[in-house]
């Protein structure tokens, strides 16, 4: 079933500035439908089903976006970002992964798919902390470790060392938080810049 909504709302006498509410929502479930979606077939050792969801996801969002493009470039930096950061993780040999690693060394392609999906949120569900690093740093923090705690427990992962890994996670999370909503603030693409005020005739 396709989602349809009504993507912005104006802000003052301006020009489209904001998210409906109804956008907002959608973000949400389809996110979270997303993000178990990925997570349970990784569990199941059908890990191609799950990222499949997440690139619709993000197609979806995409589609959704005032300028495609940089939601799109977004996406793309916070894939490598989370490549590189999750490939740091299973190097230190804190977490195991049931599917989807072709190398015990890198991050499984699946949960570099996710940070692609988190980056949907950046500019929508998540637009509220831009601007606010010290408490994105806190949220992500708390959340970051707690999201993967729970897809440790659906299946998706394992700790080995649990206690090294939620501390390497927490203390990643509240730095990539901040940097992340600091690069949904230069690669907005869901809704459109306020025009040049034209200057007074003479």
């Amino acid at each position: 079933m396709m989602v349809t909504v009504a993507p912005f709302e104006p802000v003052g006498e301006g020009p489209i500035a904001a998210p409906t509410r109804a956008l907002q929502l959608a973000n949400f479930v389809v996110f979270q439908a997303a993000w178990f979606a990925a997570v349970l077939s990784a569990a199941h050792r059908i890990p191609l089903w799950g990222t499949a969801c997440v690139i619709a996801a993000i197609a979806w969002h995409l589609g959704m976006s005032a300028r495609p493009a940089l939601e799109a470039r977004l996406v793309a930096i916070a894939c490598l970002i989370g490549f590189l950061v999750e490939s740091g993780v299973a190097w230190q040999g804190h977490v195991r992964y049931p599917s989807g690693q072709p190398d015990p060394h890198l991050a499984p392609y699946w949960m570099v798919a996710l940070w692609g999906l988190l980056a949907i949120a950046l500019n929508v569900t998540l637009r509220w902390l831009k601007r606010r690093p010290g408490l994105a740093a806190a949220l992500g923090a708390i959340l970051g470790p707690a999201s993967f705690a729970s897809g440790v427990r659906l299946g998706g992962a394992q700790f080995v060392d649990t206690l090294p890994a939620l501390l390497t996670l927490a203390f990643s999370w509240a730095l990539l938080m901040p940097a992340l909503m600091w690069l949904s603030d230069r690669f907005d693409g869901v809704v459109l810049p306020a025009p040049a005020p034209e200057r007074a005739r003479a």
